[in-house]
């Protein structure tokens, strides 16, 4: 038995860094996920940083350092809004843009979908980054470092 459907073909997408984005207490690094022939659009980019600028008081709990996941899912987008909270947890706070907009994605059931595997590859690289800044002297430097610190980039 497989959770994984007969007719599911899996596909190659794209992960790049883009322009980190720092906002009133907290900067974060911005990543891109997309299939390649589905790229993201600058309006769209665009679009999702404006909303991120006006939402960031919403977003709570958050820390002063984290990054951003926007991914093109067919014709939605998944905004991932991550920040590093209680020393080494990983918090989210998940949107979903379709027509209407980017809106906050309620979970309401005990068992939640987290990340994709496509999505697991700035995960990955984040954990190791994070780990990085956990054993430096985490001053204004060791900030910078790490908003530096992002994922090479490629098909994942």
């Amino acid at each position: 038995m497989t959770s994984v459907s007969s007719d599911y073909t899996h596909v190659r997408k794209r992960l790049s860094a883009g322009e980190g984005i720092e906002l009133p207490g907290v900067r974060f690094k911005w990543y891109d996920l997309h299939r390649e022939d589905r790229e993201i659009g600058d309006d769209i980019r665009k679009e999702a940083r404006e909303f991120l600028r006006a939402e960031i008081g919403g977003i709570s709990p958050k820390g002063d350092l984290g990054f951003v996941v926007l991914h093109r899912v067919g014709d939605a987008y998944l905004l991932l809004v991550c920040t590093w909270l209680n020393d080494n947890e990983l918090w989210e706070t998940a949107y979903l843009k379709d027509a209407a907009g980017f809106e906050l994605i309620p979970f309401g059931e005990t068992a939640k979908g987290t990340y994709c595997v496509w999505e697991m590859g700035a995960i990955l690289h984040e954990q190791q980054a994070w780990i990085r800044y956990l054993f430096s002297p985490r001053d204004a430097e060791a900030g910078r470092a790490y908003l530096a610190d992002r994922h090479p980039g490629g098909l994942i």
